[in-house]
């Protein structure tokens, strides 16, 4: 069967894939939080260089990542049929190896990738990075400037004009378990609670939306000024020619500090399942995929990624020279099942 032929096995679920008894059975289970947009193509070039009949199971954008981290944790229970998460995100992939359910592979393509995108046991590993960004309408703000960080979500001269999406799935309840470890429980539960409960008012001072691509269709549109959102998102908009600049929020020292908060990185991460069918195929999936080749890809692809390494091809718009937040993510990732129930809390009304 060729690779045209087999695309359609792409879009099954395991249920369809199961109930069907035909066709050839996988040589390889992916579980993929990228957007399909994105990762699709590139899965089906493994296809072809590898001759492997590659099964990918993608995520909604309403779930992003959280959906496919809880079957991973349901099927651990039972008999296991992935052998890869390729995550758009880093603490949900955290999440599952402390809970035990990854197993180590240190990937020779990894070598050159940065202690902080790799997990020490090497049980994950991160790569092609998104941003943590602020989008801006210049048609009704011409001089971006103006906005300088995440404190100015609060301004109330913005009140009613922008955005971000509720931090319960995806990089925003990174972003937002991110903040209680940089600015302390204190001041990130202040920015959050406000905004929460902003959000349950008649005229709302900032728009919670459900996902960061609502955000930035939002900007888009001119029906919000500005946004939360990343830098994929960004990017789509950039391609489209809508009226859009972009801020790398506090790239300046806060009063007292001595250095910036700096603006978030999250890279995608790539993990083998403690079970995994195909251990083999898995390696060599992983393998490829952290090539810095791939990287180069995603970097020019409409995804826009951010290569981890230095030296890696990269378009003039796929910036990093900007002051990045120094993370843990491995911190973050342990926190990340508490968190998002206290955020479910504050954001999901009764």
């Amino acid at each position: 069967m060729t690779p045209a032929a087999r695309q359609p096995l792409l879009l099954l679920s395991s249920l369809t894939w199961t109930l069907a008894g035909c066709g050839p059975q996988p040589d390889l289970v992916l579980y993929v939080a990228l957007d399909m947009d994105h990762s699709q193509a590139l899965i089906q070039e493994f296809e072809r260089e590898s001759g492997l009949n590659v099964l990918a199971e993608y995520d909604t954008e309403a779930s992003k990542t959280v959906g496919l981290v809880r079957r991973l944790i349901e099927e651990s229970k039972g008999h296991a049929r992935c052998d890869v998460f390729w995550n758009n995100e880093v603490a949900q992939t955290v999440r599952l190896a402390q809970r035990g359910l990854l197993q180590v592979y240190d990937s020779p393509s990894a070598a050159d990738i940065p202690e902080q995108f790799r997990d020490p046991d090497r049980r994950w590993t991160g790569f092609a990075a998104r941003a943590r960004c602020l989008i801006v309408n210049t048609d009704l703000v011409p001089d971006p400037s103006v906005i300088s960080g995440m404190w100015d979500l609060l301004d109330p001269q913005w009140a009613g004009k922008v955005g971000m999406a509720a931090p319960l799935t995806g990089t925003t309840l990174t972003h937002a378990a991110a903040l209680y470890d940089e600015i302390g429980e204190q001041q990130a539960e202040r920015y959050l609670r406000t905004i929460a409960e902003g959000s349950r008012t008649d005229d709302p001072p900032v728009n919670v939306c459900q996902s960061n691509s609502r955000t930035r269709q939002l900007v888009e549109s001119g029906q919000l000024a500005w946004a939360w959102t990343d830098t994929d998102d960004y990017n789509v908009a950039r391609e489209k020619g809508f009226p859009v600049a972009i801020v790398y929020p506090d790239q300046e020292p806060a009063e007292g500090a001595d250095s910036p908060l700096g603006t978030l990185l999250i890279p995608n991460t790539v993990s083998i399942q403690r079970d995994a069918p195909h251990l083999e195929n898995a390696q060599r999936f992983i393998d490829w995929v952290l090539s810095r080749e791939v990287e180069a890809r995603l970097a020019s692809g409409s995804s826009a990624q951010i290569p981890v390494r230095e030296g890696v091809p990269r378009p003039d718009h796929v910036r990093s020279d900007f002051a990045i937040m120094q993370v843990s993510y491995n911190s973050i990732g342990m926190q990340i099942e508490n968190r998002h129930a206290h955020f479910k809390e504050l954001f999901v009304r009764n």
